[in-house]
C-alpha cells in the first residue's frame, strides 16, 4: 500500500471524533507500534499515554496475541453466529464468566463498546417485557456519562457535544455528575458526594419505578475526564435500584480487564450490577470485540418466557458477534494478563502513577486532578474563553515532545499501558508539566 498522503486521500477520509479541517492541514500520522510506543511518519518514537484509546494495556504488537490471531486465521477465519457457532465462542464465554463477580455469568458478544451498551439497553427493556412489565422502558443515565455513540448510548450519555446534533433520542433522564466543588485534587475516591445517589430517588418519584427499566453508569467515568465515584456512591445506587426493582448496568468498557487493577470495577468496589458492558481491553484493542455480561436470572427469564424451544429468545446480534479471530485475540489477551501478572503490576504501579500525576498540582492553569488505577484526568483553565483550546495546545506540544496525550473538553486524560515503567511515568509527567506551564 502506498503510504504517501495526497490531497485526494486526505479529502476522501471523513475521520471520526476529529476536527477534520485542522487535522488535514498538519496530519499526525502513526506508521507502526511496539510496546508502549508508536512510531510516526517522521520516524520518531511516540509514547502512548492512553494505551491507544484505553485499549492496549498490554502494549502494542504483542507477539503471543499476534501468533494466536494468525493461527486462527489459518484455521477458521469466520463462522456465522446466528443458529450456528464454533467452540471458541463457548470457551471464551465460560472464561469471561469465571472472571466476573458472582452471578454475572451469561455472556453476549458484540463488536465494541457502543454495541455493548445498546445491547444492554435492549436486553433490559426486553427483560421487563418478558416479565410482564412492559411499561418499564425509561433509562436513567448520568450527566457527563459516556456510553458510546449509537442512539441508545447517546441518549443515556450526558456529554452535550455528543448529543446536540442528533435531536430526540430514546426515553431517558439523567442523574447529576459527581464532579463536586470541594473535591478538587483528591487522590483516588472522593470522600464527599455519596449523597448524590439520593437523586435517583427523586427521579423515581418523578417517573415512577414502574416505568424505569434500568440505571446505567460508568463506575469510573473515563471520557469525561476520569471521574472516580465518591466513597459509598455506587453502593447507594445499587441499594436504590434493588429496592425499586430497577436493573443496574455498569458500563465498564474502559474499566474492565485491568485498568482498575482488577478484572472489573464491580470486583474492585464490591458492587455487582445486573448487567455489565465491556470491550476495549478484552482483545487488547487488536480486533474489535465487546461483551455484555448479565446475571443468570436475566438469561433464565428469556429462556423460560419465549414459548416453543425453536423460538429465538432475544432477536438481537451482529454479523461479527463472536468472530473466531476476535475470540482468539481475547483468549490470548486473557492469557497474557494472567501470565504477566497484570493485576499485581497495575496495583503496584498505581501509587507511583498517582503521586506523579498529583505532582502537577500548583502549576498554572491546573484546576483539578483526579485518578484511580492507571487512569487520570486533569482539568485545565479555559483559554480564550474556549474549554478545548488549552488541552489542544498541550496535546500538540506533547506530540512534538514525543508523547501521545488524549484531550477532550477542558481536560487532558492519561491511561498509561499496564506494562509501562516508573521511568516512563516520570518522563511523561515531566513533559506534561512543561507543556502545561507553556500553554
Amino acid at each position: 500500500m502506498n503510504g504517501t498522503l495526497t490531497s485526494d486521500k486526505l479529502s476522501a477520509y471523513w475521520m471520526p471524533f476529529t476536527a477534520n479541517r485542522e487535522f488535514k492541514k498538519s496530519p499526525r500520522i502513526i506508521t507502526s507500534a511496539s510496546g508502549c510506543y508508536f512510531k510516526d511518519d517522521k520516524g520518531r518514537d511516540i509514547y502512548d499515554s492512553l494505551s491507544g484509546l484505553w485499549t492496549c494495556g498490554l502494549g502494542h504488537n504483542n507477539k503471543y496475541i499476534n501468533k494466536a490471531i494468525t493461527k486462527q486465521l489459518n484455521t477458521l477465519d469466520y463462522a456465522p453466529s446466528f443458529q450456528f457457532s464454533h467452540s471458541y465462542a463457548f470457551d471464551l464465554a465460560e472464561r469471561i464468566a469465571s472472571l466476573m463477580p458472582h452471578r454475572l455469568d451469561k455472556v453476549f458478544f458484540t463488536n465494541d463498546g457502543s454495541e455493548s451498551v445498546d445491547t444492554a439497553l435492549k436486553m433490559a427493556r426486553a427483560y421487563w417485557r418478558k416479565k410482564g412489565m412492559a411499561s418499564k422502558t425509561k433509562y436513567i443515565g448520568r450527566i457527563k456519562g459516556y456510553h458510546g455513540v449509537n442512539f441508545g448510548g447517546v441518549s443515556v450519555g450526558g456529554i452535550v457535544g455528543n448529543r446536540s446534533l442528533y435531536g430526540q433520542g430514546i426515553d431517558s433522564d439523567h442523574l447529576s455528575h459527581t464532579l463536586l466543588k470541594g473535591n478538587e485534587f483528591q487522590k483516588g475516591l472522593p470522600l464527599e458526594g455519596a449523597y448524590l445517589a439520593e437523586e435517583l430517588n427523586d427521579l423515581i418519584a418523578l417517573h415512577d419505578a414502574s416505568n424505569i427499566a434500568a440505571v446505567i453508569i460508568e463506575p469510573v467515568a473515563g471520557s469525561a475526564g476520569v471521574l472516580p465515584p465518591p466513597v459509598g456512591y455506587l453502593e447507594k445506587v445499587r441499594e436504590i435500584c434493588t429496592k425499586n426493582n430497577i436493573l443496574l448496568i455498569f458500563d465498564e468498557v474502559i474499566c474492565a480487564f485491568g485498568r482498575m487493577g482488577s478484572y472489573s470495577a464491580a470486583e474492585k468496589f464490591d458492587v455487582t450490577p445486573d448487567i455489565m458492558t465491556t470491550a476495549k481491553q478484552l482483545t487488547n484493542g487488536i480486533i474489535p470485540m465487546g461483551a455484555v455480561i448479565s446475571q443468570s436470572e436475566i438469561y433464565d427469564t428469556f429462556m423460560e418466557n419465549s414459548g416453543d424451544e425453536g423460538v429465538i429468545e432475544f432477536p438481537h446480534g451482529y454479523t461479527y458477534s463472536a468472530s473466531p479471530v476476535a475470540c482468539a485475540a481475547a483468549m490470548a489477551t486473557l492469557d497474557e494478563i494472567e501470565r504477566q501478572g497484570i493485576m499485581e503490576r497495575v496495583n503496584n504501579l498505581s501509587p507511583l502513577f498517582e503521586e506523579s500525576v498529583h505532582s502537577l498540582k500548583g502549576l498554572p492553569f491546573v484546576n483539578d486532578i483526579r485518578n484511580y488505577g492507571l487512569a487520570a484526568g486533569i482539568t485545565l483553565e479555559h483559554k480564550d474563553n474556549t474549554p478545548m483550546k488549552r488541552p489542544y495546545d498541550i496535546a500538540m506540544s506533547m506530540w512534538e515532545k514525543g508523547f501521545y496525550v488524549r484531550f477532550g473538553g477542558d481536560t487532558v486524560q492519561l491511561g498509561v499501558p499496564f506494562i509501562t515503567t516508573p521511568k516512563e511515568v516520570d518522563l511523561l509527567v515531566n513533559a506534561l508539566g512543561e507543556s502545561i506551564e507553556n500553554s
